[in-house]
């Protein structure tokens, strides 16, 4: 296990087999790298900082699909609607 920034910590596969928990600890703290043969393969974190990074996803997804609305609706006129009871 070798820390290579204050939150991040790179670990070969092999550590992995054996000091699970020690690991799973540091990825309480921060970033996990794992990688085989000194070439990352995988990225261990806390559920929290997954979550978090979903969320945050989720609010850009939001924000650019509401930004594209908002330029439809802007450059939208009447004719590009039709009558509710007509689509009935």
């Amino acid at each position: 296990m070798f820390t290579v920034k204050e939150n991040t910590t790179l670990v070969g596969v092999s550590e992995l087999r054996s000091g699970i928990d020690k690991i799973l600890e540091k990825a309480k703290e921060g970033l996990v790298i794992i990688e085989k043969r000194h070439k990352p393969q995988a990225v261990l974190m806390s559920n929290e900082q997954y979550e978090h990074i979903q969320n945050m996803l989720e609010l850009s997804e939001d924000l650019i699909l509401g930004s594209i609305a908002q330029e439809r609706y802007n450059n939208s006129g009447d004719d590009d609607y039709i009558d509710i009871k007509d689509f009935l």
